[in-house]
């Protein structure tokens, strides 16, 4: 029986590696997949890459995107979708009719949370309807579990977010924009080059 699956992590916790490595074991047994990931995040040419140096060609969605259009009408074994807090309601829901319906397991990767430690919308919904929730764990410089991620801006302090804040949710970037931490070190703003 298929199931829903939501991998939640903060930044850097090897995410995109854990997907490729199960997608590989689809693959070692003669599977199809099909990989899919955000349009604002698709670099060219669209692929899935990981810190490690793994990689795997990706399908692109955006918020209009709809996975039951695209999706059945494929031989498919299993779906996976990168960065998946991107996800709209909408379409959590199509990809849990890919399960309930067509029998495809879907395996979700993504954050659960933003620098303000606010759910993103697709991962608030996968947190409500998928059948198998499971966090991929880092840790913080000071050896505690890294359950949330620091914005940093070019000067290199921390944006914690404020319940006023306005920002932008998503900002493109990578270890130099954003650091994971435990929860009391993002309330404090630090991180281990913190210039606080």
């Amino acid at each position: 029986m298929s199931k829903l699956y939501f991998y939640y992590s903060a930044m850097n916790a090897g995410k995109s590696t854990a997907l490729l490595q199960s997608r590989y074991n689809y693959l070692e047994r003669g599977m199809k997949t099909l990989q899919f990931i955000p349009a604002e995040l698709a670099r060219k040419p669209l692929h899935i890459t990981s810190r490690i140096g793994l990689e795997a060609p990706a399908l692109e969605f955006d918020i209009n995107f709809d996975f039951l259009k695209h999706t059945p009408n494929q031989t498919v074994d299993a779906v996976f979708v990168d960065e998946a807090q991107l996800l709209t309601k909408r379409q959590v829901t199509e990809l849990s009719n890919l399960v309930d319906i067509y029998n495809v397991p879907v395996l979700c990767y993504g954050l659960r949370t933003d620098y303000r430690r606010e759910l993103f919308t697709g991962s608030k919904q996968l947190l409500a309807v998928a059948d198998v929730i499971a966090e991929i764990k880092t840790i913080c410089f000071c050896g505690r579990a890294a359950t949330t991620t620091l914005r940093i801006d070019a000067d290199g302090y921390a944006d914690t977010g404020s319940i006023d804040d306005n920002g932008d949710q998503i900002e493109l970037g990578g270890n130099e924009s954003y650091v994971s931490v435990c929860r009391k070190h993002h309330k404090l703003g630090l991180y281990k080059c913190s210039k606080r």
